[in-house]
């Protein structure tokens, strides 16, 4: 009978702990909040965190079933006058022709109303953009904005019922060998779902460094640009982009835009109407063997400052060329990509805590960022701005940057010529803006001679090696 007490007594304290672990737990936490100024809903920092299980422990139904009602595909119409000179000179018709060309892809609703976020590859140049929803219902979107840059662009439908959709996760506590989904229309094969790890974070995949990209070896293949990368809460941490491919299709790796980045883009079109890009204002290059022996240092991460923009927020904060910036807020910088990427997710007059090393020496400095339409660079004597709408406009360009001013004595004379002159490529390089052609730039050597090719003020393209 003692020892049936004893049982009975040891089974009611489990039953008892259980129930409150459960009311703690799951009842008294609010999993979701909403950000009402933005108008997208992200999730408690609280449910950020995977527990680290083997795969067959891993349920991933629950998030599926949640992402599936979310992501919807996406299909580009674009209409095009072609000519046919042939029937033109037989028959005197037929010269001009419709030429109609169909593209999908895919994308992640993020809002009740219907506001849906996709790549802007996905959407370009379209003349009529369709969306269907997973219960095969269409509707006509409008295009809202778009950031070729990032590659995102944000859509809207209307529809009378109100919609499922995606809770935005904090991407900076995305953790590599995460297990994550991705979800979209591969080859038009709707609401498919392929599971990964995180294979790594802060990932630059073209030259300039720009973008910051969540790898996975996840299954992303034509068709998926656009839909969504998820925790296994179901929760948004990514817009999957690209993959890494000999062939056109999946060979192991694929690359998403981080959430954070998207959710601010969005955010700004929907706010100002296009994207706030703020900067720091330096000029550089990230750390490693071979650079820090060039350099006669011992750090081997971080990202080198090599100049500082004039009137920036870098050097209203006293941060000089040698210093090493290696934190910003309480994210580690070891790459370019890790201080662009974080930067991204600013706008213009934010305060970013900048950790550095100044002579073997930890500093700290809060630095305003600027506004990138003011960010200017100076190479071998040539003072550089990014174009302005007016010009972009004028000379009917979507992309490069402008010649300020040319304190190079070599080229003194002919500065009169070359002095609102607007670069177009450095050494074949696409000059996108004056970020990406400093990047470019630093990469050379001083002594290295580097072609230039422009437009001047009268829409004459010129071509010159300095």
């Amino acid at each position: 009978m003692k020892r049936f007490s004893t049982l009975f007594l040891v089974s009611l304290l489990s039953g008892t702990m259980t129930l409150g672990a459960y009311k703690l737990l799951f009842e008294n936490s609010d999993s979701f909040f909403s950000d009402k100024k933005s108008g997208v809903t992200v999730a408690s920092d609280s449910f950020t965190k995977t527990v680290g299980l083997a795969a067959e422990a891993v349920d991933f139904t629950e998030a599926a079933n949640e992402t599936i009602h979310t992501v919807v595909h996406v299909k580009n119409v674009t209409r095009r006058t072609v000519s046919n000179p042939m029937l033109e000179y037989f028959y005197g018709y037929g010269g001009q022709q419709q030429q109609e060309q169909v593209g999908t892809g895919s994308g992640v609703i993020i809002s009740e109303d219907g506001y849906i976020v996709t790549n802007n590859h996905v959407i370009k140049d379209a003349s009529e953009i369709e969306i269907t929803l997973n219960n095969n219902k269409s509707y006509k979107a409008k295009l809202i904005g778009t950031d070729s840059k990032m590659d995102i662009a944000l859509l809207k439908i209307d529809a009378k019922d109100k919609l499922p959709y995606t809770t935005f996760a904090n991407s900076d506590n995305v953790k590599v060998g995460e297990w994550v989904l991705a979800v979209g229309n591969p080859y038009n094969l709707t609401s498919t779902v392929t599971a990964g790890i995180v294979s790594a974070k802060a990932r630059s995949i073209g030259g300039n460094g720009i973008q910051s990209f969540i790898q996975t070896d996840a299954a992303v293949n034509p068709g998926n640009s656009g839909g969504a990368l998820v925790n296994t809460r179901g929760e948004l941490i990514g817009i999957n982009t690209m993959i890494s491919s000999p062939t056109g299709s999946y060979t192991g790796y694929s690359f998403a835009v981080p959430s954070n980045n998207a959710r601010k883009i969005i955010e700004d079109i929907m706010e100002y109407g296009n994207v706030q890009r703020g900067i720091l204002g330096v000029q550089g290059g990230e750390l490693n063997s071979n650079a820090s022996k060039e350099l006669g240092i011992n750090q081997t991460e971080g990202f080198y400052i090599n100049s500082v923009s004039a009137k920036s927020g870098a050097e209203r904060a006293g941060l000089k060329k040698g210093d090493i910036i290696i934190k910003l807020d309480e994210q580690k910088v070891n790459t370019f990509a890790d201080l662009s990427g974080y930067i991204n997710t600013k706008r213009p007059d934010d305060v970013v805590q900048v950790t550095y090393l100044r002579d073997g020496k930890t500093k700290l400095s809060a630095v305003t960022l600027s506004k990138n339409e003011f960010y200017s660079a100076e190479f071998k004597g040539i003072q550089l701005e990014n174009i302005t709408d007016s010009d972009k406009k004028k000379f009917r360009l979507n992309y490069g940057v402008k010649i300020k001013s040319i304190t190079n004595d070599n080229l003194a004379q002919y500065a009169e010529e070359l002095i609102g002159n607007i670069i177009l490529s450095v050494d074949n390089a696409k000059a996108t803006d004056v970020e990406t052609v400093s990047k470019l730039l630093n990469n050379k050597d001083e002594n290295q001679s580097i072609r230039i090719e422009m437009i001047n003020k009268n829409g004459e393209v010129l071509r010159i090696i300095i």
